[in-house]
């Protein structure tokens, strides 16, 4: 049975991982004829197998599964687990290198071993137990014996998210060849038109699962949930993808009895590597200048292997050796999930009629792939061509990985953007300083050695003041003048509160950093001659400061109490700012009109609107490059090698990812642009040595090298091959018809 531009009943390794999904290995012609005759008549509805819309729930259910969880998976790193930027960075990248190695292991357990169905069968129960795991890690009232919202055992935490990201690895990894294969075993011969059908909604239910997944886990985890403390969301987060993937195994296993299951075939991956192995081997036992050299290393696997696979072999690593450079393209276009999305909570996401979470910018992507394929397809390409323009395969790459080098140079210019609006903390041999006066005049202030400031009541000094000695002292003015002598902590910023008696002033130690997720860290001074309760908060006493308290952007009310009295305060909040709000003695006359504003740190400024464009060239360059790859890979190699082509395009994935990894831990660059510049140059660099390295690649017809082979062999008469060159080209037509098709989120 032969699947045009999509999956054929053979398992071969599906590229799941940016948007492209791509053709397995076909099986030879023979063993295709065997298995179309040992299928069995399945029940059917509207002229489809009933089985295989248990297989398209069950890819839909997936799809939410793992990119719900993905979406939302470093920022749990940053702000649950408390990793900084780098380390979140490089635990995420780590978890998706494997997720593009497992795939291999999948295919051949299931081609040598199990089998398609019961590979799908057991490695989605690992798959729900890893997703199920992953949840339950972020529970943070099961270590949190205090009640005060943070969990008191990370490292319980911890051993449990990573077993979690492990088995998830492992599970989609596993079953993402195998699942699309074995929905086209299910179709019979005469069922070509509804096999191309149910490939359209298959990728149709990838595309509707992980686009929403995107736009709906990081609604989830903006919510706020728990026993004791009221946190971000991430058991609801990361359980409703679990709920997901439980409901995707129990559908897929409920059509048990429909599904027409093929026994393990053999896969060719281990046919090749056992053929290059021995060129190898022997290669080396005949090293000696004694020995005659032949035409192709290869050639050294003619006394034990047939000469048609060696060709093929010969064409694969042609191919192979072209992928080289490429794993520096992905190590651009997988930081969406990470770089980019920290990025973004550094940002503003109120666009007007709704807010956008910093993890749901990612969904940009998607939505720009499925406008960008067809318009590339069907206007853009043509055109091109028309025009006279030689707009090969390879250049086609080279220039979707200049696309992406720009999108990091926009990336870095939004950063610097960024920076310019965050407040220059202190270093780790520098203290900062600001003073708030809650007394009921205007008082000057002295600190040693030289700073003077006046302050009014009810005000504060207009910004931190930067110190590199930790003792100070302070002198007011008031009669008699007060003195007190305070230290600072060393790389740490804090405020000087003067109360109502200025003789107790003392200092309170301020956030050093944007506050998490673009929420706003707020805290009341009591100018009160009572204690007072404010909604949400702790008792506050007379001059007294209250701790810091998250709150989300929007609209917010706090009533304040004391005894009968109370009245309401209300303030609209941006994101990541900071503020001290002081309370005056004449809170309650005047309806808390009085409260007055200090702003520690000020608003996100950049609307996270400017990363689009950044978005667009990454989107622009995956298409050019994922898409056209992979076409351009499969029409240089033999139809029977598609699974080992997959298997270097997925490695190439990795080791994009690992190359980030190492970047992000070694690197540790001060600048966070100065990070998307460096990877920027890197990948120009690389695509200048790809262009060069396509420039002298010269373009084959498989089809023709194989009927060549097999003709000097004498095992195909010229009819035969005729028939052979007439279903390759019938293939490559079908190929191209599908092209929209390929593309996936």
């Amino acid at each position: 049975m032969s699947c045009p531009g999509q999956v054929c009943s053979h398992t071969g390794i599906q590229q799941d991982t940016t948007h492209t999904h791509t053709p397995a290995a076909s099986m030879p012609d023979e063993k295709m004829d065997e298995t179309k005759k040992k299928k069995k008549k399945t029940a059917e509805c509207c002229g489809y197998p009933i089985s295989i819309f248990f297989i398209v729930v069950n890819e839909f259910c997936e799809r939410f599964s793992y990119y719900g969880m993905r979406a939302v998976l470093v920022l749990y790193f940053r702000y649950f687990l408390l990793w900084d930027d780098d380390l979140a960075t490089s635990i995420y990248h780590a978890f998706v290198a494997l997720c593009y190695l497992t795939p291999i292991l999948g295919a051949i357990i299931a081609d040598s071993w199990l089998g398609k169905f019961k590979t799908i069968i057991y490695l989605s129960i690992v798959y729900a137990i890893g997703q199920v795991t992953m949840a339950i890690s972020t529970i943070h009232d099961i270590t949190d014996a205090n009640r005060d919202g943070t969990p008191d055992n990370f490292t319980f935490h911890i051993a449990l998210s990573m077993l979690g990201l492990i088995l998830i690895a492992l599970g989609t990894g596993g079953i993402k060849p195998c699942v699309a294969a074995f929905g086209g075993d299910q179709f019979q011969e005469h069922q070509s038109r509804q096999l191309n059908t149910f490939f359209s909604v298959f990728y149709l239910c990838i595309n509707a699962g992980s686009l929403l997944s995107t736009l709906i886990t990081p609604v989830l985890r903006a919510q706020e949930c728990g026993i004791h403390t009221q946190q971000q969301c991430y058991p609801l987060a990361f359980g409703v993808p679990a709920v997901l993937m439980v409901i995707s195994l129990v559908v897929f296993i409920a059509g048990s009895g429909m599904y027409v299951k093929t026994d393990p075939e053999g896969n060719i991956m281990w046919s090749v590597c056992k053929c290059i192995g021995f060129a190898i081997k022997n290669r080396f036992r005949h090293r000696s200048s004694s020995y005659p050299k032949r035409e192709h290393w290869m050639d050294w696997a003619n006394e034990k292997y047939d000469k048609l696979l060696i060709a093929q072999i010969k064409m694969v690593l042609k191919v192979l050796f072209l992928y080289i450079p490429l794993p520096m393209f992905w190590t651009l276009f997988d930081q969406k999930g990470s770089r980019w999305t920290l990025q973004a909570t550094t940002m503003s996401g109120d666009f007007g009629a709704f807010i956008l979470q910093p993890d749901q910018m990612q969904t940009v992507n998607p939505i720009l792939i499925l406008t960008l394929v067809p318009i590339m397809d069907r206007l853009i390409f043509p055109l091109i061509q028309k025009c006279g323009l030689n707009f090969s395969p390879l250049k086609r790459m080279t220039v979707g990985m200049l696309f992406a080098a720009m999108a990091f140079v926009s990336a870095a210019l939004v950063q610097i953007e960024i920076d310019k609006t965050l407040p220059n903390f202190p270093s780790s041999s520098e203290s900062q300083l600001k003073v708030v006066n809650t007394y009921s005049r205007t008082l000057n202030v002295t600190i040693s050695p030289n700073e003077h400031l006046l302050i009014e009541s009810f005000g504060s000094s207009a910004d931190y003041m930067t110190f590199d000695h930790q003792d100070i002292t302070v002198s007011l003015n008031t009669n008699p003048v007060i003195t007190k002598a305070f230290s600072l902590i060393k790389g740490g910023r804090q405020t000087l509160i003067i109360p109502s008696d200025p003789s107790i002033m003392y200092l309170e130690e301020d956030v050093k950093s944007k506050p998490r997720e673009g929420k706003n860290a707020i805290r009341f001074v009591n100018g009160y001659t009572a204690d007072l309760n404010i909604t949400n908060l702790d008792s506050i006493e007379p001059s007294a400061t209250t701790n810091y308290t998250l709150v989300n952007q929007g609209k917010r009310d706090f009533v304040l109490r004391h005894g009968e009295q109370w009245c309401e305060f209300s303030r609209k909040f941006g994101f990541g700012a900071s503020y001290t709000f002081l309370i005056p003695s004449t809170v309650f006359s005047d309806d808390c009109e009085s409260i007055t504003e200090v702003e520690d740190m000020k608003p996100n400024s950049v609307h996270m609107a400017l990363q689009i464009p950044q978005y667009f060239l990454i989107t622009t360059g995956e298409v050019m490059f994922s898409v056209t790859g992979l076409q351009f890979s499969y029409s240089q190699a033999p139809k029977n090698m598609k699974s080992v082509l997959q298997a270097g395009w997925l490695c190439t994935n990795a080791v994009g990812n690992i190359i980030v990894l190492i970047v992000a831990e070694l690197g540790k660059l001060p600048k966070q642009w100065a990070e998307y510049l460096l990877f920027a140059s890197l990948l120009v660099a690389v695509s200048i040595i790809f262009s060069i390295m396509a420039y002298f690649y010269t373009y084959i017809d498989p089809a023709e090298i194989e009927a060549q082979v097999r003709k000097e062999q004498g095992l195909e008469p010229e009819e035969m091959e005729k028939e052979t060159l007439e279903m390759e080209e019938k293939d490559e037509d079908q190929k191209n018809e599908q092209g929209v098709k390929q593309t996936k989120i």
